[in-house]
C-alpha cells in the first residue's frame, strides 16, 4: 500500500492548491529512484487537470460541455453522471479502483466497450476483493470506501485516505532492503 499512500501525498498538494487530476491511473503512476529513495510515486499527466475554485467558469473550463474526459476504467460515477461537482474525492476513487488491481489483478469493471464500463461505475455494486483474493478484511474496507458511489462516503481528502492505510499497520513484506536490491540489479 506504499504506493497509494505516496500518491496520497502527491494529491493532497494537488488538492491543497484546488486541482482535482481526473485521470489517476495505473499509467501515470510512475515508479523510480529519487535520490537513495526507492519505489518513489511520481504522480504524472496533469492534463486534464480542473480548477475546484475557478476564479471565471469558462476560462476554467479545460473541455467542451459534454465530453467525457479520463479513463473510463478508473473514472469514478460523478463524473460519468455529471451529477455533482469533481472534487478530489473523484481522485480518490479511482485511486481505490488502483488498489483494487494491486491486490486483485483485475478491474473493478469490465465490459464490451467505454461505455459499458462507465455504466458499470455508476451503477454497479463492486465485488469486493476478498472474492478473488485473501485480503485484509480492514485493508478491503478501506478499497471499498474509496469506491463508494456518493463522493461523501469516501474518504473526505487523500490526507485522510493516506492515514487510513497507515492505521491498518498492515506488515509490508516488500521492504525498502527488497526495493534497493531490486533496484541495483536493475541498473548494474
Amino acid at each position: 500500500m506504499k504506493i497509494l499512500t505516496q500518491a496520497c501525498h502527491s494529491l493532497h498538494e494537488a488538492h491543497g492548491n484546488d486541482l482535482v487530476h481526473r485521470d489517476i491511473k495505473p499509467a501515470n503512476l510512475f515508479l523510480c529512484r529519487y535520490g537513495s529513495d526507492v519505489d518513489f510515486v511520481k504522480v504524472l499527466d496533469f492534463g486534464i487537470v480542473k480548477h475546484q475554485a475557478p476564479a471565471d467558469e469558462k476560462a476554467a473550463q479545460l473541455t467542451e460541455v459534454g465530453a467525457f474526459t479520463g479513463t473510463p476504467a478508473y473514472m469514478p460515477p460523478e463524473m460519468v453522471l455529471g451529477t455533482s461537482p469533481v472534487d478530489g474525492r473523484a481522485d480518490l476513487y479511482a485511486l481505490g479502483c488502483i488498489g483494487y488491481w494491486l491486490l486483485t489483478g483485475r478491474m473493478v469493471f469490465g465490459g464490451l466497450n467505454a461505455m459499458a464500463i462507465m455504466a458499470a461505475h455508476a451503477h454497479e455494486k463492486p465485488t469486493p476483493p476478498s472474492e478473488y483474493v485473501s485480503v485484509p478484511p480492514s485493508l478491503e474496507a478501506v478499497i471499498m470506501r474509496c469506491l463508494a458511489k456518493s463522493p461523501d462516503d469516501r474518504p473526505a481528502t487523500a490526507r485522510n485516505l493516506s492515514e487510513e492505510l497507515a492505521a491498518l499497520g498492515i506488515e509490508q513484506e516488500w521492504t525498502d532492503a527488497d526495493a534497493l536490491q531490486w533496484w541495483e540489479r536493475l541498473s548494474g
